[in-house]
């Protein structure tokens, strides 16, 4: 009987997580229909035909800088840990776990990549994944910065469901529940104590751990503010990556609208209704698009175009997986 009930618990587990893929199919399927239902597909050809391959390069050239500054944010947290790795290897396992997130039906799977490849070097996968965390938390709140900095600089974008006071609510949230974190771990700690219930030793020994990390953190705030104004940099550089795209195919929209538009839609990607954000990310930038008197058609190229070429640029971090695992 002992044998056969872990298999009875799996099962159920397995089944709802290919429920959960399948209802994510279907949504994308359904939004992506609606939305090529409403447009002309000789007004889509005719803009995709004025593409142009040179800003196709600009536009990729412009991504690995984000690639760069990601890996150094990752970097300047990890030093803060006393976690010394080279960023070339990092920028490595950075391009890993990219490819991770663009390829698997999840954007997770680069995390867990992230803290496999640092577990070891900081002792202990609480403390990588505390960084990991750390880290993911202050790209939140620099991606609701630049999209609420964006949507108050420019009024017209307002319109829709996500203004600019929703925003800087996202914003000012997000601050408040980081600052408590940052500023007074054992507060913030305690607050896990209830999970002892489950297993007092192992809880205790993690939780000992997230204290310390937190600590250091609180010890070295120059790390987190240059993680912080890394992750806005960050959200900066991928605008930048659109308004290549956009001026690949002559499409009359700017950075600043861009600043709006770019933000928002990875916020909208990360509420797990679709796979990879396909046909959500799509809706968005044709929300946007439309009322700035922009077609649906343009909207719909810069959204596939750019998660196309976030793809092919990803493949270096499955080149980069495949030599690991040839080598190990």
């Amino acid at each position: 009987m002992s044998a056969e009930h872990p298999e009875a618990s799996v099962e159920p587990s397995s089944a709802r997580r290919y429920v959960v893929l399948a209802l994510k199919i279907v949504v994308s399927i359904v939004l992506l229909s609606l939305l090529f239902s409403k447009i002309d597909v000789a007004r889509l050809w005719a803009i995709a035909r004025r593409a142009s391959l040179r800003w196709f390069a600009v536009a990729l050239a412009i991504y690995s800088l984000n690639m760069i500054a990601s890996t150094w944010r990752w970097h300047l947290l990890l030093r803060a840990q006393e976690v010394h790795l080279r960023r070339r290897w990092l920028f490595g396992s950075f391009l890993v776990a990219s490819f991770f997130n663009n390829f698997l039906p999840s954007n997770i799977g680069g995390d867990v990549i992230r803290i496999s490849d640092t577990a070891k070097a900081a002792g202990s996968k609480t403390l990588a994944t505390t960084v990991v965390l750390i880290d993911r938390g202050l790209g939140l709140l620099g991606l609701a910065l630049m999209a609420a900095t964006g949507a108050s600089l420019m009024q017209r974008m307002s319109v829709g469901p996500v203004g600019p006071g929703m925003l800087w609510a996202g914003f000012g949230l997000g601050a408040m529940i980081a600052t408590p974190a940052l500023l007074m771990p054992e507060t913030a700690t305690r607050i896990l104590q209830p999970l002892r219930v489950f297993h007092a030793e192992w809880v205790d020994e993690r939780i000992n751990k997230l204290t310390y990390a937190l600590t250091r953190f609180k010890e070295t705030p120059a790390a987190i503010a240059g993680c912080f104004i890394g992750a806005v940099a960050v959200q900066g550089i991928l605008v930048l990556f659109y308004v290549a795209i956009a001026r690949s195919m002559h499409i009359p929209i700017g950075f600043a609208e861009l600043a709006v538009i770019v933000p928002v839609s990875f916020i909208v990607q990360m509420l797990p209704l679709s796979v990879n954000g396909f046909g959500v990310r799509e809706a968005t930038f044709g929300f946007y698009f439309t009322r700035l008197g922009l077609p649906l058609e343009s909207a719909l190229l810069v959204s596939f175009v750019g998660a196309a070429l976030i793809m092919l640029f990803s493949l270096s971090g499955g080149v980069a997986y495949l030599r690991r695992t040839v080598v190990n």
